[in-house]
């Protein structure tokens, strides 16, 4: 009977590709799983305490809708010494529940029905679908590995009509752990200020990154007025289940989505607010050792794919890699069912990242490095019995 009631903008969109295989994975034992796009590092011990101490003296109430301005202030002085931006607390800021949140209600305060945004892909699997549901038209642009993921600006141009209001990028990437360049920001900081667009900018992995330092595109001149920053604590802080990210944008974009937050979710947890705090002051040697840790992980997955033929670029950040199965024959969902049955590792298929996924499979090294090395085993066993 409620068919017919279900909103056109539900119906229009699927269930997430990435939870499938993972219901596959819980029906097998002794499987390998390099499909969770999480730290396996648990929450720093400080942090936690933290949190502990202040539920016991009874710090479980509401906060105010942008988040306590404490919480708001430490953010402010992280965004600065880290990456150089400054941040109003008061005006400039809003806590959310997780980045995810935080990338809804930003598209919400900005988009009217029809308008167009701009999505780089490979992309997180949420872009599309939150795009939608905001009445929005996702313009999908395409990157490949031969490029290695990176934006043909002059191709990007011609994407852009009369409706577009933005563009959604994210680097550090989920999936291809590739990173924009400074010189890959400055031309599409050009292009955001001649055709007038807002630049979404997933920057939660920001921390993660294996060289360089990370630059955020609102720290280039003239970009901060038209930068929505979106991070929170979830990957650098190993804090994901405490679902705690932020916006920093200019007031006009704070308060629209303050509107929206205060009447969907009102504020974020307390208590997570509280723990990070606790993260914001004393967890910077933790992020070093995660790092490091990812960048030792890192190197022996893409050393072991390499070297049993599934070519994959070097991810500069975050901690997927997305090597190539085209040689192999197989679709991206062919390989990653088959390799789950037949060898019980669990890898993602590219193409739930964007058609241009295809031919790819996206695995995290966030995980132990002796399973890394027992996938690539069983891979390698996988793909000699292919042949």
């Amino acid at each position: 009977m409620l068919n017919n009631k279900i909103s056109k903008y539900v119906q229009s969109i699927s269930p997430s590709g990435i939870r499938r295989f993972f219901d596959l994975a819980s029906q097998l034992d002794d499987v390998i799983s390099l499909g969770v796009g999480e730290p396996d590092f648990i929450t720093p011990w400080n942090i936690c305490e933290a949190a502990i101490y202040n539920i016991e003296k009874g710090k479980t109430t509401y906060t105010s809708n942008k988040g306590l301005i404490r919480l708001r202030q430490e953010i402010s002085r992280y965004l600065k010494k880290k990456f150089k931006l400054e941040y109003d607390p008061e005006n400039e800021i809003i806590v959310t529940v997780g980045a995810s949140q935080a990338i809804d209600i930003a598209l919400r305060a900005i988009i009217n029905p029809g308008d167009e945004i701009i999505i780089p892909q490979p992309s997180y699997v949420s872009y599309v679908p939150m795009v939608i549901l905001c009445g929005g038209n996702p313009v999908i642009f395409q990157t490949y590995m031969e490029d290695n993921f990176r934006i043909r600006f002059e191709d990007l141009k011609n994407k852009i009509t009369k409706r577009t209001k933005g563009i959604l990028i994210n680097y550090p990437s989920n999936p291809t752990g590739m990173t924009l360049s400074k010189s890959d920001l400055e031309q599409l900081r050009r292009i955001a200020i001649d055709y007038d667009l807002v630049v979404i900018a997933d920057e939660i992995y920001a921390e993660i990154l294996f060289e360089g330092n990370h630059i955020s595109i609102a720290n280039l001149p003239n970009m901060k007025e038209r930068t929505i920053l979106i991070s929170g604590f979830s990957k650098a802080f190993a804090m994901t289940g405490w679902r705690i990210g932020y916006i920093a944008a200019d007031k006009v974009l704070i308060d629209a989505v303050t509107k929206i937050h205060q009447y969907s979710i009102l504020c974020a947890p307390i208590i997570s607010q509280l723990a990070a705090i606790e993260a914001l002051t004393d967890s910077s040697d933790e992020i070093e050792k995660m790092v490091d840790s990812y960048q030792q992980r890192r190197n022996v997955m893409i050393d072991g794919f390499n070297q049993i033929g599934l070519k994959c670029s070097v991810p500069q950040g975050a901690f997927y890699a997305f090597p190539s199965i085209k040689r192999l024959g197989l679709s991206s969902e062919g390989f990653t069912e088959r390799l789950l049955k037949k060898e019980k590792v669990v890898v993602i298929p590219g193409n739930i990242f964007g058609e241009c996924g295809e031919g790819h499979i996206r695995c995290s090294f966030a995980t132990y490095l002796n399973d890394i090395e027992e996938s690539i085993i069983r891979i390698e066993r996988f793909i000699n019995n292919l042949k």
